[in-house]
Order: structure tokens, then C-alpha cells, then sequence
């Protein structure tokens, strides 16, 4: 029985309930107001309550708490797959004899169509409406099936495509800050389908990235079960020098946090330097908190937030509500008053005097390289063995030139060459410092006649309309154009992998010749295999870097010592020729980004755009499944659902599906970019007459689940100690020795009744948030994964689907316990849910005699719940039941 709120008397003024309030970190602030508004003795208790109070004693102790964020975030990648379980789990409640009607969701959803623009149409004036065109018939299906969802389902905010990518629509016009509720406020705060939901947290909401599953539990009223996080205090100071940006700034703090050590931790921005950094360069740091690994890079309320508010079309009554709210329960940060010294778990400092201009790469994030050491460190690359930072590529062939036609010219590539250069990716775009930067840089190159090679490919994406309207009044876009910067549409392109294809005689070069082509983006995420097939080398740069390399032509440069190319009089021009210094862009930034661009831009959301407008969709609450789509279809998970929950399962003589290394992503598990010809997927569309022109993304076809599960571990560019080095999606068939694709494989060992497992390093799943690399693995018939450690959200979405997750002992892993995945392993669960707990001790057992202990990962007594019923939806579909007879 749900009793009354025990902390009601307070709701008016929330008077500390404890005497450490005012020192509490403001994230655990917002997590203490939730527990306390949602307390009901039921699903949060006031034990839960006292356990934030006590953050600093109880964090320590990795202590559970439950969790009730204000609102969900879709964007349609994984609002798809979404709305295919709501509309699945209507069918199951039917199908049980429930009330349909009751799968709804229960707090309020905004689900932003984005991730939606494959580069096809780059250099053209034309080229946001050709792509748009070109998207709205590829993924006119998909579109109908959200524009259903949201008549469909209450509490549902569709936002159409072509607005904008979600985490720059977020900042800019869906947060709240604080939510007014039939006259109750409370602070905003956020879950969202992507990793770098975090975006947010630069404007004072706390959000993070959770896996679809655990997105679509919370939408339906669950409370997040979570670890109590201990929280990172990172002192700014000082301001950033000339010629510094914002991504050079988040590109250090990215690499001091990784090596600090941050995951499953809360980051909280304070000190003096605060006053410094603009909100969007806050939002550009704190979108980066996946590659740090931090559950949130949190940014306090103060006058900064209210100023963007205002800019961005919020009314002044709003922000003056949120002040008064927010002053009233000591969550706001007056800089102008004495500060009182928070407790964190433990601190970092930066003086943001020190950042000096940097890019990430070749393959990861957090691999930052200053721009003085670019050239010696490519060089180093290209000797060194392959891994990170290396290619392997002989000294005798570092120096190959390859000669090729371009559309009827002479044309040369070299190793490190650039062919495709992107000003895309939520993390830059939503900042006009970096974007108006990029500009003034095509402004001074153009004026002194440099160009960009035309087998170069370029494009920029803005996160929002709002863009194009100040690069549009700063009279900048045109020089941009110059370049081959032309608008290619409004969302996620080069970053997720839909950079489209490169000049066939450019593809040719390079894989001829095997040359390291470079790819340069203003991205947060350079895996390999995910921006281009053919780029090897991927480097996240501040989009006025972007230009400067696509002007270069190469990564193998010194800014410092070499011309970027030859001007219109012969006379060789440098970097510091086109650098605009920190005034310069300051001013361009005052003149042209007005309030009236954000609200103008907004006002299209609820207007909707003709051809969203024109989408006929089918009416009713049952969706009509259509068997012969290959882009919606009804998954399975429910198909033998009965009213009892099936109990833990463990594992019994189970063959090792692929055995990896460290540092796997959900992009290795679970590609978005384009489907391999020679490919399961691809195969199966072609059975279906689907042309190779129109197979789309896997991050197209996330709603059906026939797609998805041939696209499991599909990564081409995957490495499975199985093949003995062989890069690629393949694996061994053990008790044959076959070597197969993944899904081919995993269906034989299904169609022979095996379990399968997987063994992996450290950081298994890092990377985005991606529910399907837990569904897939499902499909396929994983039943556990055994690693030295995973990324927070993959470990969650993987118990989600009622996946074992086991962590090896310390100083543990397969190498070292002599594990090469031809054994076949069992693991012994009781069969009984209330004999495990939360992080026991389990032992796994070989057919050769080998067996060892490892950490079982059910973090909290909800995850065994949700082992119990076979999954996260299934235990919602269960207790939806129970509640309403």
C-alpha cells in the first residue's frame, strides 16, 4: 500500500533536514529534493531520504538509492525501438488480460527525430533540402510510426525532424531548469536514450545517458535504481588565453578526468573561472562526460544560466521563478556572495591559463595531442605497432604517393592525407564562440585566395536552425560555402558514422594502396569503423580546426613552422595568418546571436514542417504490425510471456560466442552506420528486394529487431582473440571450427539448444548508451558476459534483458587464468531470487577442470527483481497487472 508522503509538512519551504544540507554537492541536492517529493514508504522510502542527507558518510559505501528524474529524452535512433516496446508491451497486457490503455507514459517524454542526415549531398547551396528529401524517403516509415506514437500515447512531445540535433533542442528550448507542475515547483532533471544527454548538465539540469530499457522503465513510472555516486569537485580558474576554444578546454578536462578516474561518479564545476566560461562552453564540457566516463559533468545554477535562459527565449517571468526557486532551496550559486566550502569525495583544479591548443586522436577521445606535438606525434603513429596510437605501416612505405584522377584532374593522397572534414556533433554545434571561430577562419582564408582540395569532404551540420540565422547575420556562411562548408542538414552526421560515401576515386586510392587516410571532426567520438570505413585515422577538433585541416589537406602538419598552402600572390600563408584571436570572436558573437533567432526557430517545432505535416499515420491504440517492414517489426521478448516470472537463470555448458580484448564499444556490439554488403543484414534485406542503395544505417533500422540481431558484433572493424588477429565480424564455430559471421554462428549454437557466453577486458560497452547492444546479445542467446569491467550504462541495459554480468577478480582476466575460449563454461545460480545478492561471489566453471570466482554485477535488489522476471519491461508488464486487479 502506497502510504502518505512523510516529508509533506515541508513541502512549502524545505527547511534542512539535516545540518550538512548546505554543504552538499548542488547534483546530490537535486537527487535529495526528488527523494524527498517522491517519497512513499513504497518505491522510495525515508530510509532512502537519509541516506543522501548523509551523502558524505553514505556515498563511501556504495549504498542504493532510488531515483525519479522529472522527465525522459528520446531521440529517434532509440525512440523507435521506444515506442516498439510500448506498443509490444499493449499487445502483452492484452494479450494477459490487462487493461492496454494503462501503458502510457507516466511522466512527461520528449522524443527529438534527429540523428537523421547522411551526408549524400555536401557541396551544394541546396544541400539541407536534398538530404532532407532523400531522408524523409528512406525513413518515411520510421517517421509515420513516431508521428502514431505521439496520438497514440499521452504525456508524449514529438519534436519533427529536421529541427535540430536533441541535445542542442534540450538546452535550448526543452529544458525547464525548474519544472512548474499545476503550481508545484521542483527542480528539472533528465534521463535520455543518448550518452551525452549530460549535454544538459551545463545548464544546471541534471541528466544523464541510461539505456533505452531502463529509459522506457523510468517512463513508466519506475524509480532508477542507483549507486549513491561520490561526487569530483573541479576548481576552475584563471580564463583561457588567446587563440585558446572551448573544445581545446573540454579536450583537457576530458583527458584529466579519464586519468583521475571518474566513472560512475558525478563532476561538479566551481570557482572563480566559472564567470569565464560562457554556458555553452559549460554545455560543450559537460557534453563530453562519457568520454571522461562520468555519470554527469554538472554545471550549479547562476547568473550565467539566467542570462542563457533569457537569450534563448525563455520569458523573464520563467527565469524569474527559477531564481526565486532555486534561491529559496540554497540550490542557486551567487558568485557574488561568500561561498560556502562544499564536501566532495575528492578535487581537481585547472587553470584555464594553462589549456593550450589540442585535437584527440587517431582513435580515441581522450588521446589528446597538443598542436605543437601533431606532427611528431602522427609519425609515431604511423611507426608504432597497431593499437591506439599505432598503424604499423613500414618506414619504407610511410613516404608513398598515390597518384589517382579526380573528375578528370591530377590528384595525389599520402598517408595522414584528410578526405573528410566535419563541423558536426552536439558538442560543438551548439556553441556560436567555436561556430562564428570557424567562420572568421574561411573568412581569412578566402580573402587570401587558400582553398580546399575538392576530394575533400566537407560538411556542417548545426545542431539547431538557430545556426544558420547567426552565421546567416554575421554575413560569415558565405565564406564558409567558399570552402565547401555548406549546411548538409540539422542533426548528428559525421560523429554517428553517417558521413556518406567519399569520391569513388578517392576510395579507390586509399584502399589500393592501403593508405591511413584522416578524417578530421568536430565529433565526440572518433572509435574506429565509426566515422568512414576507409578513414583509419579520426581526430576531434574545434570546428575553426576542422577548417584549418581541411585547408592543410593533411594531419601530418606544424601549425608552428609549415604554410597551410600558397594565396592568391604566390606568398605562402600560415596559421596565424587565418587565426581569429578570442575580441575578435567575442564581437562577432555579441553582434549576431539575438534572442529573436532562438524563439523564430522554436515556433517551427509546434508548426511542425510540410513533410512532416503530409505523413499520413494509421489511428487506434493497437499498432497494425506490418510483417513485410523491414524497418518496424514486432520483436519477440513478450511472445511466451506468462503471468509468473520464469526465476534466475544460470548457465550450463556454454560455448564462448568471442572472446575480446579491452576498450569494446557499443559501436563494436551494436554498429549505427552502414550496413556491409556482404553482411547478415545485408543479406536479409536483399531476400526482402531491398535495393543496396536503400539498406540505410543500422541506426535507421533500430525498430526492427530482425535487422538488429544480424547487426550484433557486426563492427568491421571488431577484433575476436578467436581469429587469432583477424580484424573483422567473424567468429569460430568451436565443436566445428567453422568460421562464420557472429549471427550465423550464434544461431547455430541456438538451433543446437547451447547457452553462449562472451569474455572481454576492461571498459566493456563504453561508448553511447545503446539498448540494442544489450537486445542483440539477447537475441543471438548470450546469456552472460564475463569482463574485468564494464561502462555504466551497458552493465545496466544488459541486466535490463536479463543478462548475467560477471566481473573477473582484480589483477584477473581470461589471459591471465588462461582462458582462450574454446572451453565451455557453466555458471551455478540458485534457482530461487532471494538466495543471490547484489554483488556476491560466483563461480564459473570449465570443461577442462578450470574454475574461478567472479563478482556478480546485479548491483541492487531492483536489478534481481528484473532478473527474476526475465527482464526490465516484463517486471513493469507484471506489476502494471498486479496493480490494477
Amino acid at each position: 500500500m502506497v502510504n502518505e508522503n512523510p516529508f509533506k509538512s515541508i513541502l512549502k519551504t524545505l527547511e534542512k533536514p539535516g545540518g550538512e544540507y548546505g554543504k552538499l554537492p548542488y547534483s546530490i541536492k537535486i537527487l535529495l529534493e526528488s527523494a524527498i517529493r517522491n517519497c512513499d514508504e513504497f518505491q522510495v522510502k525515508s530510509n532512502d531520504v537519509e541516506k543522501i542527507i548523509d551523502w558524505e558518510n553514505s556515498a563511501p559505501k556504495l549504498v542504493e538509492i532510488p531515483f525519479k528524474p522529472a522527465r525522459v529524452l528520446l531521440q529517434d535512433f532509440t525512440g523507435v525501438p521506444a515506442v516498439v516496446d510500448l506498443a509490444c508491451m499493449r499487445d502483452a497486457m492484452n494479450n494477459l488480460g490487462g487493461d492496454s490503455n494503462k501503458i502510457n507514459p507516466l511522466v512527461p517524454v520528449d522524443l527529438v527525430i534527429d540523428h537523421s542526415v547522411q551526408v549524400d549531398v555536401a557541396r551544394s547551396e541546396n544541400a539541407v533540402q536534398a538530404n532532407m528529401e532523400l531522408e524523409f524517403q528512406r525513413n518515411k516509415e520510421r517517421f509515420a510510426f513516431l508521428k502514431w506514437g505521439s496520438n497514440a500515447f499521452q504525456n508524449m512531445l514529438v519534436v519533427p525532424p529536421g529541427s535540430g540535433i536533441v541535445h542542442q533542442v534540450n538546452l535550448e528550448y526543452l529544458g525547464r531548469v525548474v519544472f512548474n507542475t499545476d503550481g508545484l515547483l521542483y527542480p528539472d532533471s533528465v534521463v535520455g536514450t543518448d550518452s551525452h544527454t549530460t549535454m544538459i548538465d551545463g545548464l544546471g539540469v541534471a541528466g544523464w545517458g541510461v539505456g533505452g530499457i531502463e529509459a522506457e522503465a523510468a517512463m513508466l513510472g519506475q524509480p532508477m535504481s542507483m549507486v549513491l555516486p561520490g561526487v569530483v569537485g573541479f576548481k576552475l580558474s584563471g580564463k583561457l588565453r588567446d587563440g585558446v576554444t572551448a573544445t581545446d578546454l573540454v579536450l583537457t578536462v576530458t583527458q584529466m578526468l579519464r586519468k583521475h578516474g571518474v566513472v560512475g561518479k558525478f563532476v561538479e564545476f566551481y570557482g572563480e573561472g566559472m564567470s569565464e566560461l560562457s554556458l555553452a562552453d559549460r554545455a560543450t564540457i559537460a557534453n563530453m562526460s562519457p568520454e571522461y566516463g562520468a555519470t554527469m559533468g554538472f554545471f550549479p545554477v547562476d547568473h550565467v544560466t539566467l542570462q542563457y535562459l533569457k537569450l534563448t527565449g525563455r520569458s523573464d517571468e520563467t527565469v524569474s521563478l527559477i531564481e526565486s526557486y532555486l534561491r529559496a532551496n540554497r540550490m542557486f550559486v551567487d558568485y557574488s556572495e561568500p561561498q560556502i566550502e562544499r564536501v566532495y569525495s575528492s578535487c581537481l583544479a585547472l587553470n584555464l591559463e594553462d589549456v593550450e591548443p589540442c585535437i584527440s586522436g587517431p582513435k580515441r577521445p581522450h588521446d589528446r595531442v597538443t598542436l605543437r606535438e601533431m606532427k611528431a606525434d602522427w609519425h609515431a603513429c604511423l611507426d608504432n605497432r597497431v593499437g591506439f596510437k599505432g598503424f604499423a605501416i613500414p618506414k619504407e612505405s610511410q613516404g608513398k604517393v598515390a597518384e589517382f584522377s579526380f573528375r578528370g584532374t591530377p590528384a595525389q593522397l599520402r598517408h595522414g592525407d584528410v578526405v573528410i572534414a566535419a563541423i558536426t556533433s552536439c558538442t560543438n554545434t551548439s556553441n556560436p564562440s567555436v561556430m562564428l571561430g570557424a567562420a572568421l577562419v574561411a573568412k581569412k582564408a578566402c580573402e587570401l585566395g587558400l582553398e580546399v582540395k575538392p576530394w575533400i569532404k566537407t560538411s556542417l551540420a548545426p545542431g539547431s536552425g538557430v545556426v544558420t540565422k547567426y552565421l546567416e547575420k554575421s554575413g560569415l556562411q558565405k565564406y564558409l560555402n567558399q570552402l565547401g562548408f555548406n549546411i548538409v542538414g540539422y542533426g548528428c552526421t559525421t560523429c554517428i558514422g553517417n558521413s556518406g560515401d567519399i569520391d569513388e576515386a578517392v576510395a579507390s586510392a586509399i584502399t589500393e594502396n592501403d593508405l591511413v587516410a584522416a578524417a578530421v571532426l568536430s565529433g565526440n567520438r572518433n572509435f574506429e569503423g565509426r566515422v568512414h570505413p576507409l578513414t583509419r585515422a579520426n581526430y576531434l577538433a574545434s570546428p575553426p580546426l576542422v577548417v584549418a585541416y581541411a585547408l592543410a589537406g593533411t594531419v601530418g602538419i606544424d601549425f608552428e613552422t609549415e604554410p597551410i598552402g600558397v594565396g592568391k600572390d604566390g606568398k605562402q600563408i600560415f596559421f596565424r595568418d587565418i587565426w581569429p584571436s578570442n575580441d575578435e570572436v567575442a564581437q562577432v558573437v555579441h553582434s549576431s546571436v539575438l534572442p529573436d533567432m532562438f524563439k523564430a526557430t522554436y515556433q517551427a517545432i509546434t508548426k511542425g514542417n510540410p513533410m512532416w505535416n503530409q505523413l499520413s499515420v494509421p489511428s487506434g491504440n493497437l499498432y497494425a504490425w506490418d510483417s513485410k517492414s523491414t524497418y518496424i517489426h514486432d520483436p519477440p521478448y513478450f511472445k511466451s510471456m506468462t503471468m509468473s516470472p520464469p526465476g534466475p537463470h544460470g548457465v550450463k555448458d556454454a560455448y564462448c560466442l568471442l572472446n575480446f580484448g579491452d576498450s569494446i564499444t557499443t559501436d563494436h556490439i551494436s554498429p549505427a552506420g552502414s550496413i556491409h554488403k556482404d553482411s547478415p543484414a545485408a543479406r536479409y534485406l536483399m531476400e526482402r528486394g531491398v535495393d543496396r542503395r536503400d539498406f540505410n544505417s543500422y541506426g535507421s533500422r533500430r525498430g526492427n529487431d530482425e535487422v538488429m540481431a544480424r547487426g550484433t558484433f557486426a563492427n568491421i572493424r571488431i577484433v575476436n582473440k578467436l581469429l587469432g588477429g583477424e580484424v573483422g565480424p567473424k567468429t569460430i564455430h568451436i565443436s566445428t571450427g567453422e568460421k562464420l559471421s557472429v549471427f550465423d554462428v550464434a544461431m547455430r549454437y541456438k538451433s543446437e539448444g547451447h547457452d553462449t557466453v562472451i569474455l572481454a577486458g576492461a571498459e566493456y560497452g563504453s561508448g553511447s548508451s545503446r539498448d540494442w547492444a544489450a537486445k542483440g546479445p539477447k537475441l543471438l542467446g548470450v546469456k552472460a558476459v564475463i569482463a574485468k569491467s564494464f561502462e555504466r550504462i551497458h552493465r545496466s541495459n544488459l541486466v535490463g534483458m536479463g543478462i548475467i554480468p560477471l566481473c573477473f577478480k582484480p589483477g584477473e582476466d581470461a589471459e591471465t587464468l588462461g582462458l582462450t575460449g574454446h572451453e565451455r563454461y557453466s555458471i551455478d545460480l540458485p534457482s530461487n531470487v532471494s538466495e543471490i545478492r547484489p554483488g556476491q561471489d560466483v563461480t564459473v566453471a570449465t570443461d577442462n577442470g578450470k574454475s574461478f570466482t567472479c563478482t556478480l554485477r546485479f548491483d541492487t535488489e531492483v536489478e534481481l527483481a528484473y532478473f527474476d522476471h526475465g527482464g526490465i519491461l516484463q517486471y513493469v508488464i507484471r506489476n502494471l497487472i498486479h496493480a490494477n486487479h
